[in-house]
């Protein structure tokens, strides 16, 4: 008579949390104790100074207000140099957009083109895209050639110096993303009798989506934030921009540190706003091309 061995069974796991996802948990916990630390903690002192009397504002203690004056501040803030902060916002507004809509256009149909339409150039082009990632910008040499254009002090000008600073890390993040699209889009297209121009706009730009919102979300928090340039570029009361407002609160002989902080929290308003609602797709169109870049 013979017998039928019966299988052991494994031991049961003990039970409890698993070990890579406690690891995951503490790393997420201080993930969020971080982004706390360094970004909310700054925002609640600035609302806070920015809602004090002048005499609290100076300060700058981590406190509540005795009197919270908010309001009082944003409408003395907004009335500041015959509604200088409204122009200024407007200044702002129109640079953002045209310079951010002259740098889509653009470094979409150059990182089309760089991973579409290899040649010899190839080379030279990249090296120069790279270049305007880490060669610093030359100001004297710019203001020269934007005066002998006549476009000093113009709006216009300003306009196209902020989309030249900003279109290489736009190629850059186009050209990763144009490789993850089939070949075989473009073919079929041409075979329907597109040209370039219907093969480019009709086709390819569509599918260009994701990235296109990240350079969008992304280079007008930067150029709506920039202070340096619109001072070099475009000076005058009345080409100014909001961080430039900033000066109208602080100087060596006035300070309104409580108007100063509301002028700041204004400002930051917008770009915050983006981030809020837009930061997952930042995410994806950073690493939608990563794989095949």
């Amino acid at each position: 008579m013979t017998t039928i061995a019966t299988p052991r069974l494994a031991p049961a796991a003990p039970r409890g949390r698993h070990p890579g996802r406690t690891r995951k948990w503490v790393i997420g916990s201080i993930a969020i104790v971080v982004s706390f630390v360094v970004f909310l903690v700054p925002f609640l002192f600035v609302l806070l100074q920015a809602a004090k009397s002048p005499a609290e504002a100076n300060q700058l203690g981590f406190t509540l207000p005795a009197q919270w004056q908010l309001w009082q501040n944003l409408v003395t803030v907004l009335q500041t140099g015959d509604g200088g902060i409204l122009r200024a916002f407007m200044n702002s507004a129109v640079l953002t957009v045209g310079s951010v809509i002259i740098m889509v256009v653009f470094s979409a149909m150059v990182g089309y083109v760089l991973q579409r339409r290899p040649s010899k150039w190839n080379g030279v082009i990249n090296f120069f895209v790279l270049a305007g990632l880490i060669v610093p910008p030359a100001i004297v040499p710019t203001i020269w050639v934007l005066q002998g254009l006549n476009l000093f002090k113009t709006m216009g000008g300003m306009i196209l110096i902020e989309a030249t600073f900003g279109l290489s890390f736009c190629i850059l993040l186009f050209r990763a993303f144009v490789a993850t699209i089939p070949k075989e889009l473009d073919e079929a297209a041409v075979l329907d009798g597109a040209g370039p121009i219907r093969l480019f706009f009709g086709v390819v730009l569509p599918l260009l989506k994701p990235v296109i919102i990240t350079v969008v979300l992304v280079q007008s928090v930067t150029v709506f934030n920039d202070f340096t340039n619109p001072l070099y570029f475009l000076p005058g009361s009345e080409n100014a921009t909001v961080q430039q407002t900033l000066y109208s609160f602080q100087s060596q002989s006035v300070s309104q540190l409580n108007l100063l902080f509301t002028d700041v929290l204004l400002i930051t308003i917008p770009p915050l706003i983006l981030y809020i609602f837009f930061n997952r797709q930042i995410v994806a169109g950073m690493t939608s091309g990563a794989v095949k870049g």
